[in-house]
């Protein structure tokens, strides 16, 4: 009934049936047939409705629950000895992992620094040399 209303069936009908007995026979085949062109654009504009909320789902939603599906199973693979890159840009090797955080030893004396696991962007797969010593 809801929807009905919403989309204006009811009162299509309604106005379709209330000209019918007014105008005569003749006329009233002719505002019947309007109604169901009336009914027959809705239904093509439901369609419409329909198709636009698909395309939204395989264009934006859908790639990005795909995106964090991944960035999830890349954070919970994290192990000690990885090379990372944090969002802030800073490069540095897991020493350990508790929890939300993780320490990362970063630069060429191996400071200790400690950063929330959503901040790891990604897992470095190159080597990167410092100062004199390379990193695997």
């Amino acid at each position: 009934m809801f929807f009905d209303k919403l989309f204006g069936i009811v009162s299509a009908c309604a106005e379709g049936g209330a000209a019918a007995p007014a105008a005569g026979a003749a006329a009233g085949t002719a505002d019947a047939s309007t109604g169901a062109m009336g009914v027959g654009s809705l239904v093509t504009t439901l369609l419409m409705m329909v198709a636009m909320v698909a395309i939204f789902y395989f264009m934006l939603i859908r790639p990005q629950r795909k995106k964090d599906k991944q960035v999830k199973e890349m954070l919970a693979a994290l192990k000690p000895g990885d090379r990372i890159t944090t969002i802030g840009g800073i490069y540095g090797t897991i020493k350990a992992i508790k929890d939300d955080t993780i320490t990362l030893y970063v630069g060429s004396d191996r400071m200790e620094m400690v950063v929330a696991r959503w901040a790891i962007r990604g897992v470095e797969d190159v080597s990167i040399k410092n100062d004199g010593e390379e990193l695997t």
